[in-house]
């Protein structure tokens, strides 16, 4: 798809829209539609030790264009006091194979192009000029440096040395390259202003500073191109070889991605951006989210079936679950990898489950069984530890319902604690912790008699969840399952959970109870941006998000929309419809607005959340991969069915 943003749009609000392009290693690029920084997250080279360790070192450009009838910039910032207004003759923005920005000021045309480095810390600028003005111009750019830990802004100015093309500052070094003249300039400090950041109650402040710049001069009448490459190793790669890989790596993502709706290849091409190499662990891994968050367990397994499965990628599937079955201690799996020599961190008691899943929709997709011969020992010991108890609570009970949670451990993925408070609280046995264990128990069933084992028991245990399930979660005069079994007023509340026990590949419910889950969901929680985590009429729900981190994680699970469970919610609408062609055509009207949804915000990209009870400006991170990953596989569904009818 081809997302061009014109004058009207840029400058009348345009700065709120960002663009994304990642480096396969965790680190990654983004600025706003008007090349300015609007977070601290920010930046032309946000370079990667690990997914969990990045920097950002090359903040922002600033740029100058000299003409006769004197300067303009061309940059756009927003400042303590004052600010750059580029903007004002950005004629144009475009998204299609990375982005573009064009430019006209005194009778003078640039065009900006940006490209990053697969698989490297590298990033290069590219401006084109064309001087069909009176006389010579000039285009300065210096890059605004920040070499500081991702999340981290300066507050205080810092020693920073130039040499030569080398800038050091805060124990990190980026090299500066460029086809102009690079000179060295005083050190000079900026306090830029992130209103993004100011929106979500972070530090809306931060230094930068310049100390070098590079410049080209361009007769009357001709043409010429600056290029700026910046990286964490010397390197002889120009900023033109740059641009042009990554543009071609584009658009090879969108033509190979094996889709073809324009949306669907899009999201294809958007869900490359979470899949990093982890050297750590020597294997691949997913970000969870841009600007914010490194790799999750439980967020790579909900969006590994979307974001690898669906787009063909397999091999990348059984490294990233490889990763995660090495990495099993008791029975569970890191929710999150920290660096050096501290353990992981085991604290969710859906991951865990969502590998085994994981495992059987990758044998689904290629048949493998040597793969599953591989993992099958580790899913063994992950049943076997929720029978007979595991960490944080995890533990079957005699009805063969798991429950899991104690204390202030949260351990599903409404897991937000306020300090001494839980604001959604689900100690007990949650809906779709019961759904996915339902649903493995049926796949090592299958997968143990694939390797020539019984899977009686599997099957047996798998009856008994089924009849406890039916009983205990299901509420006849409501017409929709519980959220949790713990004893409190919690239980009852309309939550997004229970669409999992109608979308995962095995469920309990019957055809009936299922139609009534979507059409109760659907008529509760539905919006064309996502679920409502709670029903609008309930006491706690949170209509908006925003504000200081107390507020805004109060709110969180509270009502806010997550366009990830609309996922399930899409794939259970086409079940209780019966897969047809009809209910294809449903649920595409559903999915009318997705270019929209792909032009705001994050261009290209699906964010994490939305207000819950007016959903239309995206939240939280502006790229979240279980939110891609979980609309791809709604795209490859209703491909699925499309091409069955059409045969």
């Amino acid at each position: 798809m081809r997302f061009t943003f014109d004058n009207r749009e840029l400058t009348g609000g345009g700065e709120g829209g960002c663009w994304l392009l990642a480096n396969g290693l965790g680190g990654f690029a983004s600025t706003s539609l008007t090349f300015s920084v609007t977070r601290c997250d920010q930046g032309l080279l946000v370079a990667a030790a690990s997914p969990s360790r990045r920097a950002v070192l090359v903040h922002r450009v600033r740029e100058t264009l000299s003409t006769v009838r004197g300067q303009t910039a061309l940059s756009a910032q927003r400042f303590s006091e004052g600010g750059e207004d580029g903007a004002s003759c950005l004629a144009s923005f475009t998204w299609e194979y990375g982005p573009e920005w064009r430019y006209e000021a005194d009778g003078v045309a640039v065009i900006r192009r940006f490209g990053m480095g697969f698989e490297e810390n590298l990033s290069a600028l590219t401006y084109e000029i064309e001087n069909n003005s009176s006389g010579p111009c000039v285009l300065t750019a210096a890059p605004v440096f920040q070499m500081a830990p991702k999340g981290e802004p300066p507050q205080e100015k810092r020693p920073a040395a130039y040499t030569e093309g080398l800038v050091e500052a805060g124990g990190y070094r980026c090299y500066v390259k460029t086809n102009g003249t690079l000179s060295a300039l005083p050190t000079a400090w900026e306090t830029l202003f992130y209103a993004d950041d100011q929106k979500d109650g972070r530090r809306e402040t931060g230094l930068g500073f310049v100390c070098c710049q590079a410049s080209l001069a361009v007769p009357a009448g001709e043409r010429g191109t600056l290029e700026l490459v910046f990286s964490t190793e010397k390197t002889d790669r120009t900023g033109a070889e740059l641009v042009a890989e990554t543009r071609e790596r584009q658009r090879a993502l969108l033509e190979g991605c094996g889709f073809a709706s324009p949306e669907g290849r899009e999201l294809a091409r958007a869900a490359d951006a979470f899949l990093a190499y982890r050297s750590s662990t020597k294997g691949k891994t997913v970000i969870a989210g841009y600007p914010y968050f490194g790799d999750w367990g439980r967020d790579t397994m909900i969006a590994l079936p979307g974001c690898t499965l669906a787009t063909g990628r397999f091999e990348d599937a059984k490294s990233i679950l490889r990763t995660f079955l090495h990495y099993e201690r008791d029975g569970l799996l890191p929710n999150y990898f920290p660096e050096g020599q501290e353990e992981p961190q085991y604290n969710s008691a859906d991951a865990p489950l969502l590998l085994i899943n994981g495992v059987w929709l990758t044998y689904e997709k290629t048949g493998d069984a040597g793969f599953v011969r591989e993992a099958y020992p580790t899913l063994k010991k992950i049943v076997e530890a929720y029978k007979n108890g595991a960490r944080y609570a995890i533990k079957m009970d005699v009805d063969g319902l798991i429950s899991a949670g104690e204390g202030l451990d949260q351990v599903t993925w409404m897991d937000v604690r306020v300090g001494d408070i839980l604001p959604t609280p689900r100690h007990g046995k949650p809906v779709e912790i019961n759904a996915y264990w339902y649903s493995d128990l049926r796949a090592m069933g299958k997968m143990a008699a694939l390797l020539g084992e019984s899977g009686a028991d599997y099957e047996a245990l798998a009856e008994r969840v089924k009849r406890s399930f039916n009983e205990k979660f299901w509420m006849e005069e409501r017409g929709y399952l519980r959220d949790v079994l713990s004893g409190t007023g919690a239980d009852t509340q309309l939550r997004c959970n229970q669409i999992w026990a109608v979308s995962m590949p095995f469920t309990m419910l019957s055809p009936e109870r299922e139609a009534r889950v979507v059409e109760t969901v659907g008529k509760a929680l539905y919006t064309s941006r996502g679920l409502r985590t709670l029903a609008p009429d309930d006491p706690e729900f949170h209509p908006f998000y925003g504000g200081p981190q107390r507020e805004r994680d109060m709110a969180y699970h509270q009502g806010t929309v997550w366009p990830f469970p609309a996922g399930a919610y899409y794939l259970a609408l086409l079940k209780v419809r019966g897969n047809t062609a009809e209910a294809a055509g449903e649920v595409r009207k559903l999915l009318a607005d997705m270019p929209d949804l792909l032009r705001e915000g994050c261009v290209g990209q699906l964010p994490e959340i939305y207000d819950g009870l007016a959903p239309k400006e995206s939240k939280g991170c502006f790229a979240q991969a279980w939110s891609v990953g979980e609309l791809l596989r709604v795209y490859e569904k209703l491909e699925e069915i499309e091409g069955k009818s059409h045969a």
